[in-house]
């Protein structure tokens, strides 16, 4: 009977440890625009693993790819009511709550991404972030520029484009983002605004034919089979903002936390290495199937584009601080 009673005694214990072990784990859900198989795709769920490695197993976190949780307006409300805990983007969909977010991706204004990481220091884009957090309650895990998308932006086209004057007309699909809308139909294209799962049909379809994208992203997204001319143009640096719910990120425990932000740095070193020794094999691979690259002289770009800010500028229409803090962080020659 004693004997008995101690095996049941252990088996209760057993199940109160087991029971407290689970409500110890730490379960986020991230969803993701990218194919996981794709660069970012990889690097997402690098992120996933290295948080469940250095938080001893005590947090998981779930990838969820290519939109199964919803396109972008759906998925960050969820992120807002805290159903989805990370959603890795850029940074200018925040815009939503504080428009001048979408600067921080401004066509031809950076020289380079050390240029763009410095600025994304500054008061001035720090005070946005801030602005966004206090509006939606969605901060973000380090810096944009931790997280490589890229490494270099390029159009691909159905047709050749080596000078400015081959942009004008040219049917371009376009991220909800007005001030890309703005400068690109500045630049003289036809901009047309469509989601990112549906550039590849809308090529085929001729509702548009280019798109501007990561160049690391073209293989993955085979936009390459409908349009055939890849054109490097540097449109302006990109890293992938891992936009979270400010309550769920803020609120977790010490040490799971300080594992979201060493798994954060760590995915972004592995996400830099990746794209940077994968894009030219990648672009060999589309080369040898027809596909044309490009790097035509952008001056003729620059220079529009720094008649359009100036346009902005005596208008008025440029953030508080912006040029200033453009100037500030540009690097020393």
């Amino acid at each position: 009977m004693t004997r008995t009673l101690l095996r049941m005694g252990a088996l209760a214990a057993a199940l109160v440890v087991g029971v407290a072990s689970a409500q110890a784990e730490t379960v986020w859900r991230m969803a993701t625009k990218q194919p996981a198989d794709s660069p970012e795709g990889l690097a997402f769920q690098k992120f996933a693993d290295l948080v469940k490695d250095y938080s001893g197993g005590k947090m998981t976190v779930k990838v969820y790819p290519s939109e199964q949780l919803g396109k972008t307006e759906a998925t960050l409300e969820q992120v807002q009511a805290g159903t989805i805990h990370v959603y890795p983007e850029g940074s200018t969909y925040l815009q939503k709550w504080v428009p001048d977010m979408k600067f921080e991706s401004a066509p031809f204004i950076f020289q380079s991404r050390e240029h763009w990481a410095k600025f994304l220091e500054t008061d001035v884009a720090r005070g946005w972030i801030r602005q966004v957090k206090e509006k939606s309650g969605i901060t973000i895990i380090g810096s944009p520029a931790e997280m490589m998308r890229g490494p270099y932006r390029v159009m691909v086209t159905k047709k050749p484009v080596k000078t400015l004057a081959d942009v004008k007309g040219l049917k371009l699909r376009m991220h909800p983002d007005q001030l890309a809308t703005d400068a690109w139909t500045y630049l003289g294209a036809e901009v047309r605004v469509l989601e990112w799962t549906a550039v590849y049909e809308s090529i085929q379809r001729g509702i548009v034919e280019s798109v501007n994208s990561p160049v690391a992203l073209v293989e993955s997204m085979k936009f390459f089979e409908v349009a055939p001319h890849i054109v490097r143009h540097d449109e302006y640096p990109q890293g992938i903002a891992f936009m979270t719910n400010a309550k769920a990120y803020e609120g977790l425990p010490k040490d799971l936390r300080a594992a979201v932000d060493r798994a954060y740095k760590d995915a972004g070193k592995y996400s830099t290495d990746l794209t940077m020794s994968i894009t030219g094999e990648s672009l060999k691979r589309m080369q040898a199937k027809g596909v044309t690259y490009s790097e035509p002289d952008l001056s003729e770009f620059i220079k529009k584009m720094q008649q359009f800010y100036a346009e902005l500028d005596r208008q008025g229409k440029l953030p508080k601080g912006f040029v200033a803090a453009v100037n500030a962080s540009r690097p020393r020659t």
